[in-house]
């Protein structure tokens, strides 16, 4: 398995949207946590955006996992990428 780093951008004119979906995003995500593929996720302080951290086999599967997001399916999210990680340090380094 591999860990991708995900960044959600936010624009201000879909905060409502993400305001009436955030239960249901919130929800979602905790059930990727228990299965073991989302490792961390939150908003940025600054509300421009989140950080998602995801166990995947390749980035096409962290994006169909991704388009099952309420706030994907729901046109919360304004820019996403998807980039594949290396943790050598912390909590979530592989030991390599």
């Amino acid at each position: 398995m591999n860990i991708f780093a995900v960044e959600y951008d936010y624009g201000s004119q879909t905060a409502g949207v993400r305001d009436d979906n955030r239960p249901a995003h919130r929800s979602w995500l905790q059930e990727r946590a228990d299965e073991g593929r989302v490792l961390s996720a939150g908003a940025f302080a600054d509300g421009a955006g989140a950080l998602l951290v995801i166990r995947a086999e390749s980035e096409e599967a962290v994006s169909a996992m991704l388009q099952q997001d309420p706030f994907f399916q729901a046109g919360a999210i304004d820019g996403m990428k998807i980039t594949a990680w290396k943790p050598v340090i912390g909590a979530f380094a592989d030991g390599a």
